[in-house]
């Protein structure tokens, strides 16, 4: 393997653990910060996904339907917070799987009956589709590298928004004590509604820039939310650091497990999370 195809794996690896990060943020937020389970989140995905390539298609423009697919897939995060996860705040997980998995079956219920269940695909934009040459025989997309750029930028304000900001303080003692922060006069209500929309769009904007390099199909939410839960495992519970670094690993994982052991390549993924687990039992970031 030489020095060009190792590089493209590599830039493969970290763009997909990127991508994998934006979904699995939003996951370790609200499990950590809220409590609860959220079997619905990758749904979030499979939704900006569809959003992206039906916008795409009535404003003939990628870039267009991925800023309107944002603030739709957070607005849709907000109205299920507001109407029923709210109520599960105090009720236990057995409750919290039941009506989470209850929404999976409702988005994909309204997903074929909005879009059908062919499989689609979104164009690159123009000033995007093109190809670095490596050498003679290889060449890199601008578009991966650019939804690379796209990915790290937003884990960079995500650290800031989280660790140097009046509201990043408050989703960090909102997680310690709920209740201390409500004394405090903070509306804690609005603050978990916040927080839930913003996973929400994370993931919807996932799903949005993924989608001109993957198939969008029905159920593609499911695949990825498997994937999202071995990253908040790995990183721990409420860690975005956590999360970060393992979503990584399990990009380049994933990516070089089907180089090297094609047949066994979704073992790689679990293989990862065992090691983890076997190292430090409640994640890298607990």
């Amino acid at each position: 393997m030489d020095f060009w195809f190792s590089l493209i794996q590599i830039l493969n690896g970290v763009q997909y653990g990127l991508l994998l990060f934006l979904v699995a943020s939003g996951l370790t937020l609200i499990f950590g910060i809220m409590g609860i389970i959220n079997l619905a989140h990758g749904s979030f995905y499979m939704l900006g996904a569809y959003l992206a390539y039906w916008l795409a298609a009535k404003t003939g423009s990628l870039t267009m339907a991925v800023a309107l697919s944002l603030p739709i897939a957070a607005l849709v995060g907000y109205v299920i917070e507001s109407l029923l996860v709210r109520t599960l705040y105090r009720r236990d997980h057995l409750d919290q799987v039941l009506l989470t998995y209850g929404l999976i079956l409702i988005f994909n219920e309204s997903q074929r009956m909005l879009w059908g269940s062919d499989v689609h695909g979104v164009q690159v934009p123009a000033l995007l589709d093109w190809s670095i040459r490596l050498n003679e025989t290889l060449s890199y997309p601008v578009y991966r590298l650019a939804v690379s750029g796209v990915c790290a930028v937003l884990a960079v304000g995500m650290w800031v928004v989280i660790q140097r900001t009046r509201f990043g303080m408050w989703v960090r003692a909102g997680a310690s004590n709920r209740e201390m922060v409500a004394a405090l006069g903070i509306d804690v209500k609005l603050l978990f509604g916040v927080v839930f929309a913003a996973g929400a769009a994370l993931a919807g904007l996932s799903g949005a820039i993924a989608a001109p390099m993957n198939s969008v199909y029905p159920g593609m939410g499911e695949s990825v939310l498997i994937i999202c839960f071995v990253v908040v495992v790995i990183g721990g519970v409420g860690s975005i650091k956590g999360a970060f670094l393992g979503a990584l690993l399990i990009g380049l994982a994933d990516t070089f497990g089907k180089v090297f052991v094609p047949d066994f390549a979704s073992f790689t993924v679990y293989a990862v999370m065992a090691a983890v687990l076997l190292w430090k039992p409640r994640g890298l970031f607990a």
